[in-house]
């Protein structure tokens, strides 16, 4: 008794064809009183709908497992991107079924319409996709699949539920890792914004004498091997190799400021990683330093192929605190760490000058021993305020301050340039474009 409560309670939906049914049931039931030729037509309709419910009731819980479904999700998820899912759904039934499916999907999405609806025939197998963009890093609880299955009749529905809490990890944005870097393995890394950049003199590190072609610098001609050859050879020659390069990621409250959706301390991870897999890509190494109030996580510059991944696990994760940076300590830890002149990418934020001189004395040191590229971002929101026209007093008064913080930006430009330190002024959509074509930049410059 217990299990049939529960098939009915749990299991079992009525239909809106079936509640529209009843209704005109009633309605004939008392039509019948106006007009006595009715007769029992009312009661026929009511019983003829008894035995089909009856009947649609039989033909869905006759099979134990008459649907199979199942998640198939990747291991992990992409921070930023749009990952996606999949339902394997099966029908087990003789007959054709309408199907509605609910993926309970994590909290984290606020989202409640994940509802599919497809239609299988006697055997028929589907798989629905779909995509999913979470906006944090962390793990995300899945719930159950939910089916909820009728017949031809299509007067009661039964729902099946599939599948047991899953937890998937998001992690830093490796799927626009993997973009970058398949990119730059066909060499169509313009197409996604990345400038090419000419490489001004050469470098000492010979790779290799090749055929001469139009275009090639005719001072690296060797004359020697064009002589035994017979045809014009020249010296090839390669950028300059097992370069260290170093991301250090503010995780001070400054980093906590959202942009659609992303903190800023999760825009600058994401660049970072990228710039990282660039790196080692170019045969340079990377490494990586995070700082808040005290150090945190450091990783030592090498190219190794577990280099990424140890990059990867340790920045999944990194989390914004709410005190400010301590440059003393960043200061120790790089002249501890870092032992040879090195590219020191610095992810950080300043929304006024003086914030930026409450740190330039400890920036300056370190641009003494190593190229510093300080990295910071413009604040979008502002920037749509001060292009707004004002039409009152208030708007003109906020339309101020806003310009007032924009310019502030700039100046920040300049006091870094003027004590021979890099920097990138870049909205966050922007980060990672930006940081890349700086590095290669620098790289082509020779100025590592």
């Amino acid at each position: 008794m217990k299990k049939l409560s529960e098939l009915f309670y749990t299991n079992l939906f009525l239909t809106g064809r079936l509640f529209l049914a009843l209704a005109c049931s009633v309605v004939f039931f008392l039509f019948s009183f106006f007009f006595p030729w009715l007769g029992d037509l009312p009661e026929f309709f009511f019983w003829g709908l008894v035995l089909l419910t009856f009947i649609d009731l039989l033909m869905l819980y006759r099979v134990k497992d008459a649907m199979f479904a199942k998640r198939h999700a990747p291991e992990r998820l992409s921070n930023s991107d749009d990952n996606e899912l999949g339902i394997y759904i099966e029908n087990r039934y003789s007959f054709s079924v309408s199907v509605g499916i609910i993926d309970e999907i994590p909290v984290q999405f606020q989202k409640r319409d994940v509802w599919f609806k497809t239609s299988l025939k006697a055997g028929e197998h589907k798989l629905i996709s779909y995509l999913l963009r979470p906006l944090k890093r962390g793990e995300y609880v899945f719930g159950s699949i939910r089916v909820f299955v009728r017949s031809p009749l299509g007067l009661v529905s039964r729902r099946f539920n599939f599948g047991q809490a899953e937890t998937l990890p998001v992690y830093p944005s490796f799927l626009q890792m993997r973009k970058y870097e398949l990119m730059a393995i066909s060499n169509r890394l313009t197409e996604i914004g990345i400038k090419k950049i000419r490489r001004l003199g050469h470098s000492l590190e010979f790779e290799q004498i090749k055929n001469y072609v139009p275009g090639d610098d005719y001072r690296n001609i060797n004359w020697k091997a064009s002589a035994r050859q017979g045809s014009l050879m020249t010296n090839s020659y390669t950028d300059e190799k097992s370069q260290q390069v170093y991301c250090v990621i503010d995780k001070s409250r400054a980093m906590k400021m959202p942009f659609e959706g992303l903190s800023l301390l999760d825009y600058a991870i994401n660049a970072s990683l990228v710039l990282s897999n660039v790196a080692l890509l170019k045969e340079d190494k990377a490494g990586l330093i995070t700082i808040a109030e005290k150090v945190g996580s450091v990783i030592p510059a090498d190219k190794k192929h577990t280099q990424i991944n140890k990059i990867l696990e340790i920045l999944y994760k990194e989390k914004t605190r709410y005190l400010e940076t301590n440059m003393e300590a960043l200061y120790s830890t790089i002249r501890n760490v870092v032992k040879q002149r090195s590219l020191i990418v610095f992810f950080t934020n300043y929304e006024s000058l003086p914030a930026l001189q409450r740190q330039l004395p400890f920036l300056k040191r370190i641009s003494r021993f190593h190229l510093l590229l300080v990295v910071f971002f413009e604040n979008t929101e502002l920037k749509q305020v001060s292009e707004q026209p004002a039409n009152d007093v208030e708007q003109i008064y906020i339309k101020t301050i806003a310009e007032k913080f924009a310019y502030d930006k700039k100046l920040i430009v300049k006091e870094l340039a003027a004590h021979g330190i890099q920097s990138i002024l870049s909205t966050p959509q922007n980060l990672t474009i930006n940081t890349i074509n700086r590095y290669l930049e620098l790289k082509a410059k020779q100025r590592i």
